[in-house]
């Protein structure tokens, strides 16, 4: 099982909204995401709008890519693309990109 740990940016005015969001993450995404092997999944977000994001899973490059041809992934990533900073790659799920883990205690 992969540890995966990434960071991203949310907008300084969008930190509440974004928040509210999370509280309400559809069903059906929720569903993609254990169906494409994501476990574990947590976000963490500081008051300056950094976020970090953690999750377990067997192929991190294939949760991904498995999230990636699920519609409700599509709408879901067009919604939340405007409360991010620099995407490099357009949306949040192709932009993330695992930092190297340097430790882990078990």
């Amino acid at each position: 099982m992969q540890r995966i740990a990434f960071l991203l940016k949310v907008k300084a005015d969008r930190l509440e909204e974004y928040k509210r969001r999370h509280k309400e993450v559809w069903p059906e995404m929720l569903q993609a995401l254990r169906d494409t092997g994501w476990h574990n999944y947590s976000l963490f977000l500081r008051e300056d709008g950094l976020l970090i994001g953690y999750c377990e899973t067997p192929n991190f490059k294939k949760a991904v890519s498995g999230m990636q041809k699920k519609k409700i992934n599509a709408l879901w990533q067009a919604e939340m693309k405007e409360f991010f900073e620099e995407l490099d790659a357009g949306a949040a799920d192709t932009s993330m990109k695992p930092l190297e883990e340097v430790f882990h205690l078990d």
